[in-house]
């Protein structure tokens, strides 16, 4: 579902409400696009408040960790990038699950560290304004009281049917009266998760990671065949990481570094796009364009991508104008360049596509867009007793990593006016989706909802081949062909979650939209038109 923000000026604060209350706000705040309902509608209020653009992100992460702990479950982790105009600064922070010091090989379900606690709350730390208990309050209420399943976690427990439903715990919640998984519009209770997160609201997350809660967590996890101790969460902290910055026209375009592996890849495919003239060549010379791009950027991952999803340059140094020259050498814009040309092989990884992401903007032009993930539809499956999060399973690169996590923020280095922010889904065409997104929007200057409606395509060099979605025109299709393109129809390829102000925010909020793909089932929630 898209619903775009069509504004007016911002307006002063004040009226009948205090900060803090819904409609303290008059005009434009902003808005969420999320990939549920419930949780954007309550990112929106706390913008209504006078929240920040984090204090909004904040809340939305954790109504997310009630209304689709699918993928953002409390036990999980994820990677953010956050512009504050006030601050003048653009940053990334990494809160990945962490690995265990220890994992025996006689572990039933080896489990990573829990990151999303400590990332939110950092991230509330350095740049909320709110204070953190408001921001906890919704997700708890969510979670005692009886509420309806979304079309979004319907469709997740679809997906893992009664696999999930093997776990006592989760059989509880999620079950219906008749054995099966819940559907849409079912009433879930998530007491146990009430309780946990009113504990975090009270006590703050150091109750988790080294106080009272720490012991008892840990005991649960290794009762459920888990693989975490004390230590482990004692020793876990958020990182705070420079962004991978490409140049787009007058603005600087801020990418989440590896292990997100996602953005670098996206911050090539983009660069690219720039070197090629992007939106100047018609719809088939930009697919072309598009197709040729991110075959290089999936090659040259298989050059800077460890085992281990680090990586042993500077990223920054992968996006150098003498790079990005370098991998465009060979393009030509008449004939396919082959997978082997560009020496595509043993780069490939499997993706994970179980993931969520969500950006904020704010009125002042402040921003935020986040990944969260549990590496695999409900982590390890099995939820923690007492505490109603599931645990993310131990990363890899045979599909359970940060590999195709890569959140964007856009921005202009001098005035500091917020432009662009995305978040995308969908394993490996997460980083083609938003690109191609990213793309439409800021070169070819088509409107954020029709980017987002627009067909895609996707080429990751394993096999040749670009993969289309429906409703590509057949001119796009003949021209690709015609250059020695192998070409396939295939599945919705990625959700993306945007905000797109063409002139720039705060200045110009009547030409902010703010859009959720219409591929998922999430919505854009933004301030209402006066």
């Amino acid at each position: 579902m898209v619903v775009a923000a069509s504004c007016l000026i911002l307006a002063a604060c004040g009226g009948g409400a205090k900060q803090g209350e819904i409609g303290y706000v008059k005009g434009f705040y902003g808005g969420v696009a999320a990939d549920e309902p419930r949780a954007a509608l309550i990112g929106r209020e706390i913008l209504s408040m006078g929240g920040s653009a984090v204090d909004a992100a904040v809340a939305t992460y954790f109504a997310l960790s009630v209304t689709l702990p699918s993928s953002a479950s409390l036990g999980g982790g994820g990677v953010c990038v956050v512009h504050d105009i006030n601050k003048k600064q653009t940053v990334a922070i990494d809160f990945l699950p962490g690995m265990p010091k220890v994992v025996s090989s006689m572990a039933v379900r080896p489990t990573a560290i829990p990151g999303n606690l400590r990332g939110f709350f950092a991230l509330h730390a350095r740049y909320g304004r709110l204070r953190w208990e408001r921001l906890i309050g919704p997700a708890e209420s969510l979670a005692r009281f009886r509420s309806r399943v979304s079309r979004a976690l319907a469709a997740d427990l679809s997906t893992v049917g009664g696999s999930l439903l093997a776990d006592n715990e989760s059989r509880r919640v999620f079950a219906g009266q008749d054995g099966a998984p819940l559907t849409e519009g079912g009433f879930v209770e998530q007491l146990d998760l009430a309780t946990f997160l009113g504990r975090v609201r009270s006590q703050g997350v150091g109750a988790f990671y080294n106080g009272a809660m720490t012991i008892p967590f840990v005991e649960a996890v290794t009762a459920a065949g888990g693989t975490i101790s004390a230590d482990d969460l004692r020793g876990y902290a958020p990182v705070w990481r420079d962004t991978v910055k490409v140049p787009v026209g007058f603005d600087t375009a801020h990418f989440v570094p590896p292990p997100a592996a996602a953005g670098l890849l996206e911050a090539q495919i983009i660069a690219m796009l720039d070197e090629g003239g992007y939106g100047s060549a018609g719809p088939e010379g930009d697919a072309h364009l598009f197709a040729e791009a991110a075959v290089r950027a999936f090659a040259d991952r298989g050059r800077w991508l460890a085992p281990d999803g680090s990586i042993a340059e500077d990223p920054q140094k992968t996006v150098s104008k003498a790079h990005i020259k370098g991998l465009m050498a060979s393009y030509d814009g008449a004939r396919r360049t082959t997978a082997h040309q560009v020496n595509l092989g043993v780069s490939q990884v499997q993706e994970n596509p179980a993931a969520t992401g969500f950006v904020v903007v704010d009125g002042e032009g402040s921003a935020v867009a986040c990944n969260v993930t549990l590496y695999n539809l409900f982590g390890t499956g099995t939820m923690i007793p007492g505490t109603g999060m599931y645990l993310p399973s131990i990363p890899s690169l045979r599909g359970k990593g940060p590999t195709s996590l890569g959140p964007v923020i856009m921005a202009n280095p001098h005035t500091h006016h917020f432009k662009f922010a995305a978040a995308a889904t969908g394993g490996v065409a997460a980083p083609t989706a938003l690109s191609m997104v990213m793309g439409e929007s800021v070169f070819r200057g088509v409107s954020l909802n029709d980017a987002l409606r627009m067909p895609r395509i996707h080429r990751g060099g394993v096999p040749d081949t670009i993969y289309f979605e429906s409703g590509v025109p057949q001119s796009v299709q003949m021209h690709l062909r015609r250059l020695g393109h192998h070409t396939v129809q295939t599945i919705p390829l990625g959700r993306v979650n945007a905000a797109f102000c063409r002139d720039g925010l705060p200045q110009n909020p009547r030409l902010c939209a703010i859009a959720s793909d219409p591929r998922g089932n999430g919505i854009a929630a933004s301030a209402d038109v006066n």
